[in-house]
Formats: structure tokens, C-alpha cells, sequence
């Protein structure tokens, strides 16, 4: 549903959505007990290759150098030196970018204080291809018969660049209903949580870079700490099937630089978990749900990527209770002059859900101009 959840999101998904929802009035068969093990997400920007292309330029390195070391002719390094030349060329600027996510929750919704726990860890890596210019010279010399070749291995400034992060939490909800004078109740969440931090950068030149190598703990820094989310509820209507929700997740700023290493044309990266202010609207009926949601704040970019504010809509056709067919769509509308990398515009997703006897199943999907993405979850109620 376009990434909503904010004025929707039931009792098991509130821990991450708006906590405040945990104890807010839902439909009968989402008021029991919920709990989700596991949710798992991925999403992945890779048009050009990038990985491939490496490991490619890496094989045509090592046939170049052997094409001199056994004294072939011009006309045979030549080529090759065009190929690589044509190669290096092509991978000058290129992203790839994945991301994945997991978590489990846990909802025991209550007339009188609601509670949830909550685990989930998000990472988002990406690898681009610096060239630099003089390998690009000197390879164009070469084929064209105006520079004799000579062995590349250990004489390349081109390289390739790893960027990760990540954040693990891990927290407990409560969300309560109050009687505030005014025509229907109002709920108030709040979220207590343990968060850590985690950075990598990672750079190598194009023959040794090897992607495996930026978990390493050379290339890793950390940081952990108390962090909490708040969230608001109020659900209005004849019915009470209109419901506005307001969410601010991570109160508390948290920074965390990156190691660099300026010989290796690297700098610091930071981290930032920023509060992030949410505030969406929903329509809710027997059959249907619509919602409409916007990021009030912007979340400052990481490696290779855009700032993004989303917007956001979403919809669900509910059947009998026993399966949902989900739409959504969302759109950035931070400012983004000088991307560095993956373009963050306008995405589009799509789910099903089924349930029977208790479980529930969840299969999402999302696409845009850059990326592909997908998502599963299981869950049960009772």
C-alpha cells in the first residue's frame, strides 16, 4: 500500500508504523493477539551490472597481462587494450544498490494498556565505479599503436567503492486510549527502543576489489543507543470509519561518521537517523480500506542514493476477511539536484494477503525507474 501504515497499520505492524495504533479500535478479526515471524524485504538497483561488469574488466586485466608477459603481437594487445579501454569507459559512475530488511513483532492489543515487542534490522549496501582518467589515457595509447602495452597489475588508479549501513532495533510498545473531552476517544503510543548504527566503506582498485571485503571490521564503525518513537491516533466519522495518525520516530538525533581513507580518494560518510515527523489520513469500511500519507521531514541520504520525503497512497479490497489485494504509490518530493547515485522518484507496489484459521500471509512487490523490490510476511492472530 505504497509503504502506508501510519493512520492503518493493525496491531502487529503499529511497533513500526505508529505505536498508537496498537490500541486503537480495529475490525474484530484484528484485535486479537498478532504477531509476525518473520517479515522480510529486499529491494535492488542494479541496471547496469555493476558487480558483472567488475568481475569482467577484472578477466580482461588478467588477459592483457598475459597477452605481454607471452609476448604476443601488437596488433593482439592492441585490441585488448581497446576492449578494456571500452570496459573501464562504461563502468565510470555505475551504481548497484540493495537493500534488505527483517523483523518480527509481537501485539497483545487491551481496553487498558496495549503492548508490543519488536525486533527489525535494516541494510542498505551499494558498489560504484570510479575510473580514473589516466588509466583511460594510457589504455587509448596503447591501441592505438602510440604507447607500447605494459603490465597493468599494480599500476591502475581506476578502483571500485563499497558503501553499506545498517540499523538494528529493537524495542517495546505500549499504546493506551483516552477519554480527552472530546467526541471520541484519542490514542497515544509510545515506543522505548534500543537502536545501533553501522557503517562501511570499503575501496579497492578495479583488479583486487573484491565486494565480500566490506564487512570487514577495518572498514566497519558502530554505534548504539536509547532511542523512542510516539505516535497519535483519532478516529472520527459517523461510523468512526475515518482515522487521522500522526507518528515521530526517532526522537533522539543519532550520527555515525564512517572510517575513510583520503589516500584511496574516500571521505566521511555520516549516518544520520534524524526524527522522522509522519502524519496520514485513512477511510476504513467492511470491504475497503484508502489512506493517504506524507513524510513532514526529510531523511538525509546515505551512499548512493537521494534525500527522500515520501507522499504516499494506498488501497485495499478486503474479501469476506480471507484475502486482500493491495495498491499503492509514492513519490519523492525532497530536492535532489546533484544525485549521487540511484534516483529516488516515484514508486509503484502491489500485494495480496490470505488468511484462514489464524495465519496470514503477505506477498508484496514494488517497481520503479531504478528498482525492483519485493517482500513476504507471516503472521498469525489469535
Amino acid at each position: 500500500m505504497g509503504g502506508t501504515g501510519v493512520a492503518v497499520a493493525h496491531p502487529a505492524t503499529a511497533n513500526s508504523a505508529n505505536p498508537a495504533m496498537l490500541a486503537a479500535k480495529h475490525h474484530d478479526w484484528k484485535n486479537d493477539y498478532g504477531m509476525i515471524i518473520p517479515s522480510i524485504n529486499a529491494r535492488l538497483a542494479d541496471d547496469e551490472d555493476v558487480v558483472d561488469q567488475v568481475d569482467a574488466i577484472q578477466d580482461d586485466i588478467d588477459r592483457y597481462d598475459n597477452l605481454i608477459s607471452s609476448g604476443a603481437s601488437a596488433q593482439e594487445i592492441e585490441a585488448a587494450a581497446g576492449e578494456l579501454h571500452d570496459k573501464l569507459e562504461a563502468l565510470d559512475g555505475d551504481v548497484m544498490r540493495a537493500d534488505v530488511g527483517a523483523g518480527f513483532s509481537f501485539a497483545v492489543p487491551n481496553d487498558t494498556l496495549s503492548v508490543g515487542i519488536f525486533s527489525d534490522a535494516t541494510m542498505r549496501a551499494g558498489v560504484k565505479g570510479n575510473v580514473a582518467d589516466t588509466d583511460l589515457a594510457q589504455l587509448e595509447a596503447v591501441s592505438n599503436g602510440n604507447q607500447a602495452g605494459t603490465q597493468l597489475d599494480g599500476n591502475l588508479d581506476s578502483s571500485g567503492r563499497a558503501l553499506a549501513s545498517a540499523v538494528i532495533e529493537a524495542g517495546i510498545s505500549f499504546g493506551r486510549s483516552f477519554d480527552v473531552g472530546m467526541e471520541n476517544p484519542v490514542q497515544f503510543g509510545v515506543t522505548p527502543k534500543y537502536v545501533q548504527l553501522r557503517t562501511y566503506q570499503y575501496t579497492a582498485v578495479v583488479n583486487d576489489f573484491e565486494e565480500d571485503d566490506s564487512d570487514e571490521g577495518d572498514y566497519e564503525t558502530t554505534k548504539s543507543g536509547f532511542n523512542m518513537d510516539l505516535g497519535a491516533a483519532y478516529s472520527f466519522g459517523e461510523d468512526r470509519q475515518w482515522r487521522a495518525g500522526l507518528a515521530i520516530k526517532n526522537v533522539i538525533p543519532m550520527e555515525l561518521d564512517s572510517k575513510y581513507d583520503t589516500t584511496k580518494g574516500e571521505r566521511e560518510q555520516t549516518l544520520k537517523l534524524n526524527p522522522m515527523v509522519t502524519a496520514g489520513i485513512a477511510q476504513t469500511t467492511e470491504y475497503y480500506v484508502v489512506t493517504a500519507e506524507a513524510e513532514l521531514t526529510k531523511r538525509e541520504a546515505f551512499g548512493y542514493g537521494d534525500d527522500t520525503q515520501w507522499i504516499s497512497v494506498g488501497a485495499e479490497l478486503d474479501a469476506w476477511r480471507y484475502a486482500q489485494l493491495r495498491v499503492g504509490a509514492r513519490h519523492n518530493i525532497a530536492s535532489n539536484d546533484d544525485g549521487n547515485g540511484v534516483d529516488e522518484d516515484t514508486q509503484l507496489t502491489a500485494g495480496i494477503g490470505l488468511m484462514a484459521f489464524g495465519a496470514r500471509l503477505d506477498v508484496g512487490g514494488m517497481v520503479s525507474g531504478d528498482e525492483v523490490g519485493g517482500s513476504v510476511e507471516l503472521g498469525v492472530a489469535f
